[in-house]
């Protein structure tokens, strides 16, 4: 069966060659949907979203489920029901999108390498995938994929005003004005597409027409954003004031002079391709998956930080998103991962990206300041993903943030970075019970599990929601046969070997917490002697005023510590006004605290723990 699904206008459906008729408008957003997420499982959860633009209807998995049966009997087995899910498998070239990404990234590569003229016909064949004014034509507005829509949408301007920018590199200066003219009248807020007209009205001798299309730029920008010009069509205006040599048409063998009068240097020619494998393994984080998605392909700052505790799952998340995506940035996906090393700084991060964007070592500026100038300049208005890893402080990152529409930003760390301005945040908990027996069953076998329910269940509940945990308890489980789930279970009940026990090959829940604590630790010397305090009697809730006399500090300062602890994900607020450890970094502060004492009064709170209890 030979599927052809156009979402690039009004959505149609043919197969074998013939149109077949998907039906309704909610059962039209549904094939929609999953065609947006071709070959991965969509949940009736997130369909839901794609459907309704506001509370569902009691009925609305029946209804999902009525549409699905009756696309089935189109699409036949190409629609999979999977649990709680369905899927839709294509072809490469089984949809439009996917031809119009891949034809965009093939004319943008070769504009970007010098050769416009031949960059044109990949670009107008592009263009040609669109059969109206807008992706999605007709479906329920309001919804959750009204991102995607909007993205999509995006991206055919930015193909339009590339394909401008490869036919004035060419010299096709007048027939371009009416176009430009066109593009502009429906979108007046392109600056990019306003710098072309005046490029393309100089190029034809018309100054003062080139000057006219300047004032109507800056009258427009300020009547509906009250902002004046950016600096590029600012340049731009001047060079034309100056009657600039650097304005004129040059042969092709020259670099190519774009809207800005910025040349395209040979730097951005590379297109990197570094995001990670995604992990096979991956269970549940469907609706935090989601979020990511949403935000990076979202409004301007398209950017996310995923955060949570050590071992929570976030990198994995977010490759799993970054590869969701992957299509909407066909110019490249940049990874650097920090290692939660406080010690990288801004700096040293804007070089890693501009080495990957293709700037040889050699060339990469000095200053910080020419550093990010350059990483915005690359990145401006192109579809690159930027995905970074172990961050433990906002400025490691705070140069990163895209200034406008094309670039997209996702940071991966423990904290939530609450002074990143404009960024959306995916915060992540400990997995549910149901999620962390299917991790582990993915691994070991369900039919294992099922065998011994209980020793599961206590299983699930000693990696308490720990996704790190609960991979090498499963990988424990899958080496060793012979192993049962009590028996593991046993040797993970005693606290003092627990972490001993969760290591497995180069995976270790000890390092991950060690990793995290060394972060905070760097840049306050109070944290480790407050862990370490606190790992005298791990069970119990610390107060912040029996803390600082205990550290010799004043209460405020001893707040701040936990407070700081707390955004780390590595303490717990608790009723009233103390905090508590969280399950395996109880275990880990236990270790800082050297061998526990036998029950005794403890010394924060007054109240008699027995500190190996599990």
């Amino acid at each position: 069966m030979q599927l052809q699904i156009r979402l690039l206008g009004t959505v149609e459906l043919s197969v074998d060659g013939r149109i077949a008729t998907p039906g309704p408008a909610k059962r039209r957003a549904v094939l929609a949907g999953l065609a947006l997420e071709a070959n991965h499982p969509v949940s009736l959860a997130r369909l839901t979203g794609m459907v309704w633009t506001e509370e569902p209807p009691a009925s609305a998995v029946a209804n999902l489920r009525s549409h699905a049966a009756a696309l089935r009997r189109v699409l036949g087995d190409r629609l999979i029901a999977r649990p709680n899910a369905y899927e839709l498998n294509l072809g490469p070239d089984e949809l439009d999108i996917t031809e119009f990404q891949r034809l965009a990234g093939e004319g943008r590569g070769l504009l970007v390498g010098g050769e416009p003229d031949a960059a044109a016909d990949p670009l107008r064949a592009a263009l040609d995938c669109w059969r109206g004014s807008q992706a999605g034509d007709g479906l329920p507005r309001g919804t959750a994929l009204d991102n995607r829509w909007a993205s999509l949408d995006e991206q055919r301007l930015q193909v339009f005003e590339e394909l401008t920018e490869a036919r004035l590199a060419v010299g096709e200066h007048r027939p371009l004005l009416s176009e430009v003219r066109r593009h502009l009248a429906a979108h007046p807020l392109r600056e990019r597409a306003w710098g072309q007209l005046m490029l393309a009205l100089y190029r034809c001798g018309e100054v003062p027409a080139a000057l006219t299309a300047y004032r109507d730029a800056h009258a427009t920008l300020q009547e509906q954003l009250g902002i004046d010009p950016g600096e590029d069509l600012a340049r731009l205006h001047r060079a034309v004031l100056d009657r600039s040599p650097d304005l004129a048409h040059v042969p092709q063998a020259t670099p190519i002079v774009v809207a800005a009068a910025v040349p395209v240097t040979p730097a951005a020619v590379r297109v990197p391709r570094e995001l990670p494998a995604d992990l096979v393994t991956f269970v549940g984080r469907t609706p935090e998956v989601a979020d990511v998605v949403a935000a990076v392909t979202g409004a301007t700052p398209a950017a996310v930080v995923v955060s949570g505790p050590a071992g929570s799952g976030k990198s994995a998340l977010a490759v799993r998103a970054a590869h969701a995506v992957a299509a909407d940035f066909p110019e490249g996906q940049v990874f650097v991962d920090l290692g939660y090393q406080a010690t990288v700084t801004a700096d040293e991060v804007l070089a890693r990206v501009l080495r990957a964007l293709g700037v040889p070592a050699a060339e990469v500026p000095a200053s910080v300041d020419e550093r990010a100038g350059w990483v915005r300049s690359r990145i401006a208005g192109h579809r690159l993903l930027l995905v970074v890893d172990g961050v433990t402080g906002a400025e490691q990152v705070r140069p990163l943030i895209p200034a406008g529409p094309g670039p997209a930003l996702i940071v991966v760390g423990q904290r939530q970075l609450r002074s990143l301005d404009g960024v959306r945040r995916v915060a992540l908990g400990p997995v549910g019970a149901v999620g962390a027996r299917a991790l582990v069953a993915a691994f070991s076998g369900a039919d294992r599990l099922k065998a011994e329910p209980a020793a599961t269940a206590e299983l699930v509940r000693l990696c308490a929601g720990s996704v790190l945990a609960l991979r090498i308890t499963g990988a424990r489980l899958a080496s060793r046969p012979d192993l049962s789930v009590a028996a593991l279970v046993d040797q993970l009940r005693d606290r003092r070997d627990r972490l001993d026990l969760l290591v497995y090959e180069d995976q270790s829940v000890r390092s991950s917490l060690a990793l995290g604590v060394a972060a905070l630790r760097s840049g306050d010397e109070l944290i480790g002697r407050l862990l370490k305090l606190l790992g005298e009697s791990p069970d119990a809730p610390a107060l912040p005023e029996r803390t600082a006399a205990r550290l010799g500090v004043s209460a405020q300062r001893a707040r701040h510590a936990l407070e700081e602890l707390v955004d780390a994900h590595l303490a717990q607020r608790t009723d009233p006004g103390g905090y508590r450890l969280p399950a395996l970094v109880r275990d880990y502060a236990a270790e800082l605290a050297g061998p526990p004492a036998l029950l005794a009064a403890h010394p924060l709170t007054g109240w008699r723990v027995d500190p190996v209890a599990a």
